[in-house]
C-alpha cells in the first residue's frame, strides 16, 4: 500500500480546524539575499511548534474505539512526541512516550505537560524503539511510528495542498528529510497536481540516510547534529519507495551551513527555526546559482530549538561576521592598567562583553598578565582598529578565534 492524493485530501478534511492552517509567506529579505523569489511555509506556527501535529492527528483519528481506549505508544525525543501527546490528550487517548535517557529536561517537561506518560529508556531513539515495541505488544497499545505509516504520511502531505493553494507559480519546494514522512506527502501531492514543480530534499551530512539508500552507499551515519529533527539513521520502506519515485533530488548540507541558516532565518527573515527547519535554507544558500531567478518554497518544519543552542548559534554567527572579537592583551600587572585597556577599547567604540584577568600563565613574564576580552565591534575592520590602538599605547594584542563548526 502507498499513499495517494485522495488519501491526503481526506486527511485535510479530517484535520481541518484541529491543526493550524499555516501561512506560506514571501520573504523579501531572503528573496533579495539569494536572487530568487523565496516563500516560507511556516509550520513553526503549529500548536506544538512543528508539522508533526498533522500526521499524529490523522493517525489517532484512524483508530477504532477499542484502540483508542487501550491507548498509543510512540518513541521520540522531540517533535513527534509532542504532536502525539498533544492530540492524544485532546482526543482522550492514553499516550505513552518513550524518550532516550539523555533527552533534555525541557522536552520531557513539554511532552509531559500534554498529558503523556513518559518513560526514559536507552541512549538514542533507535535504542529505545525495541522497548516501545515490547510495551506495545504486551499492553496491546497502538505504536505510532514517526514516519513509516500511511496515515502519518497523508497527514504530513496536507502541507503540500496548502503550499500549492497559496503559491501557484512555484518552480521548486525544498523539504528537510529525516525519515521521509513529510517529503513523501508533499511529493505525492505536488506530482499529482503540478508535476513540473521540483521536489528537493535536504539531509544533514551526518545523517544522509535517504541519499545513501538511493545511491547504494553504506557509510555510517551518526554524530551530534544541530538538526536533530532529521538525524535519522535509516528511512522507512514506505517513505523510501515514494521518495525514489517522486523526489527529484536530494541535497546534503554540512553542519556549518545549517548553523548559519538558523541565524540567517532569525536575523534576516525574522523566523525562529530549529536546525531541521533551517536545513532547506542551508541548501538554497549552498546552491544559490541553481535557484537564482526561480520561485522557491522552503518548508520551515519546526521552531523547537533549545535556547542554549540558539544562544551559541547567534554568538558564533556574530564572531564569524566580525561583530564579536576575542582579544588577548598582554599588560603590566600593575594597579590601573586594566582601566587603561578598557578606556582604550571604549574610546575606539568597542563594547566589552566579557573580560578575564589571567595571571597564572607560565609562558609570560612573572610581572605581566594577559587579558582575555570579548569585544562587540562593528565589523572585522573595527576589531583591527581597536587592536592597533592597544598596540600603539604599549599593549601587545592578538585575536583568538572560535573553532569552526561542522565535521
Amino acid at each position: 500500500m502507498s499513499v495517494s492524493i485522495d488519501d491526503i485530501r481526506r486527511a485535510a478534511d479530517l484535520i481541518a480546524g484541529d491543526v493550524v492552517r499555516t501561512p506560506t509567506v514571501r520573504s523579501g529579505p531572503l528573496s533579495d539575499l539569494f536572487g530568487a523569489t523565496v516563500y516560507l511555509k511556516l509550520e513553526t506556527l503549529q500548536r506544538t511548534g512543528s508539522f508533526k501535529d498533522r500526521g499524529a492527528l490523522v493517525k489517532l483519528k484512524s483508530l477504532t474505539a477499542d484502540e483508542r481506549k487501550r491507548g498509543v505508544i510512540a518513541v521520540s525525543a522531540g517533535n513527534h512526541a509532542q504532536g502525539v501527546a498533544y492530540h492524544a490528550q485532546r482526543l482522550g487517548i492514553p499516550a505513552t512516550i518513550v524518550m532516550p535517557e539523555g533527552t533534555p529536561f525541557t522536552k520531557v517537561r513539554r511532552t509531559r505537560a500534554f498529558g503523556a506518560r513518559i518513560v526514559l529508556r536507552g541512549d538514542t531513539v533507535n535504542a529505545a524503539e525495541p522497548f516501545a515495541l515490547e510495551c506495545a505488544a504486551r499492553d496491546r497499545l497502538t505504536f505510532v511510528h514517526p514516519y513509516n505509516d500511511e496515515h502519518i504520511i497523508a497527514g504530513q502531505g496536507t502541507t503540500g495542498l496548502e503550499i500549492l493553494d497559496d503559491v501557484p507559480g512555484l518552480d521548486a519546494i525544498i523539504v528537510p528529510i529525516g525519515g521521509g514522512g513529510i517529503i513523501s506527502g508533499i511529493a505525492t501531492v505536488t506530482k499529482a497536481i503540478r508535476p513540473d514543480i521540483e521536489i528537493i530534499g535536504v539531509e544533514a551530512d551526518l545523517y544522509p540516510s535517504v541519499y545513501n539508500a538511493l545511491h547504494g552507499l553504506d557509510p555510517p551515519a551518526g554524530g551530534a547534529s544541530i538538526a536533530e529533527g532529521i538525524a535519522v539513521k535509516s528511512p522507512g520502506n514506505i517513505t523510501l519507495d515514494i521518495v525514489r519515485r517522486l523526489v527529484d533530488d536530494i541535497i546534503v548540507v554540512e553542519e556549518a551551513a545549517i548553523e548559519a541558516a538558523v541565524q540567517t532565518m532569525l536575523i534576516q527573515a525574522k523566523v525562529l527555526a530549529e536546525g531541521a527547519g533551517a536545513a532547506p535554507l542551508a541548501a538554497l544558500s549552498e546552491h544559490r546559482d541553481r535557484f537564482a531567478g526561480k520561485t522557491i518554497c522552503l518548508l520551515v518544519s519546526g521552531a523547537n530549538i533549545d535556547a542554549r543552542i540558539l544562544s551559541s548559534v547567534l554568538m558564533r554567527g556574530m564572531a564569524r561576521a566580525g561583530h564579536i572579537a576575542r582579544l588577548r592583551v598582554t599588560i603590566n600587572d600593575q594597579p590601573g592598567t586594566l582601566a587603561k585597556v578598557a578606556a582604550e577599547i571604549g574610546d575606539a567604540g568597542g563594547n566589552i562583553v566579557e573580560i578575564h584577568h589571567q595571571r597564572m600563565f607560565y609562558d609570560i613574564p612573572l610581572k605581566f598578565a594577559e587579558l582575555d576580552t570579548v569585544v562587540e565591534t562593528r565589523d572585522s575592520d573595527h576589531a583591527a582598529e581597536i587592536m592597533r590602538r592597544l598596540e600603539a599605547v604599549g599593549f601587545p594584542t592578538r585575536q583568538t578565534h572560535h573553532t569552526k563548526s561542522g565535521k
